[in-house]
């Protein structure tokens, strides 16, 4: 709905290809898989000319970026040349090669999963990638009662390929058209500024949230709002957003210790007011 990408970081095992492949399924969108590994190429990601003997000329055969949901699984597991290769498809729907540039189609949603740093064979994504993310989520273990049903249940891959789309690409796009028309007062713009100028000023932070964090922390609060059937967005909407929006933003610094999108979030609700 904001016209985001979606970053999901867990351990393995837990439902994050799933969830990616069940997404595509319900919105009716094209879909795309890409599995990350070391020894990936940027070319295998965007595609590449080819010499057709026949016709004396090169031909574009696109990569798998070239889909309306893409799933960049285990993007960690690729080196940072490869990752790299996202960027501008991420931020401005376009694929630039061999100084042709070629629109991705619309809408285009990157779904990337990543394993923890910790974990043998990871590249970390850099800040400018990671800050192309609209959120951050972390999956997290089921409880007693889901992981019951799913241990009695049928494979998950059979029951995908029955699921059925619950709204159509015109249904979506007309609703991502809604959420910049959901009211944000002033003083509303006031908090989120607040916001920025803290972590940006505190020593609390390695470094402060860029001015595209403050545009994916309004977004996300306007699609939450329009969720909540709402026309304007309250602090509560900004609050609600904020973990996934600067979990991955905001470190803190090495001297402050501590760590967690949960922690982050609570850390500035409780040090910035609302005006």
């Amino acid at each position: 709905m904001a016209r985001g990408h979606l970053l999901i970081e867990d351990i393995p095992g837990v439902g994050k290809t799933t969830l990616g492949h069940v997404l595509a399924q319900s919105l009716g969108l094209s879909f795309q898989r890409i599995q990350f590994t070391s020894d990936l190429l940027p070319a295998d990601i965007l595609g590449v000319s080819v010499y057709e003997r026949h016709t004396g000329a090169f031909k574009f055969h696109p990569g798998p970026i070239f889909a309306q949901l893409v799933l960049a699984d285990e993007v960690n597991r690729a080196t940072p040349k490869t990752q790299s290769a996202l960027l501008e498809s991420m931020e401005e729907y376009q694929v630039t090669l061999e100084g042709e540039t070629r629109p991705l189609p619309r809408p285009f949603f990157v779904v990337a999963t990543q394993n923890p740093s910790y974990q043998v064979g990871t590249f970390p994504l850099p800040e400018s990638q990671l800050d192309r993310f609209l959120m951050r989520i972390e999956l997290g273990y089921p409880d007693a009662g889901a992981e019951r049903n799913l241990l009695k249940g049928r494979d998950r891959r059979e029951l995908i390929g029955k699921l059925e789309a619950r709204v159509s690409v015109e249904e979506l796009l007309r609703i991502q058209a809604m959420v910049p028309r959901v009211r944000v007062a002033p003083a509303l713009l006031d908090y989120v500024q607040d916001l920025l100028a803290y972590t940006r000023e505190a020593p609390d932070f390695e470094m402060g949230l860029s001015p595209r964090a403050g545009l994916a922390l309004v977004r996300s609060a306007q699609a939450w709002t329009l969720l909540e059937g709402r026309g304007h967005v309250v602090p509560e909407d900004v609050q609600g957003v904020l973990p996934g929006v600067v979990g991955h933003r905001l470190r803190y610094a090495p001297e402050r210790g501590g760590d967690g999108a949960a922690a982050v979030a609570e850390h500035l609700i409780r040090h910035v007011p609302i005006p």
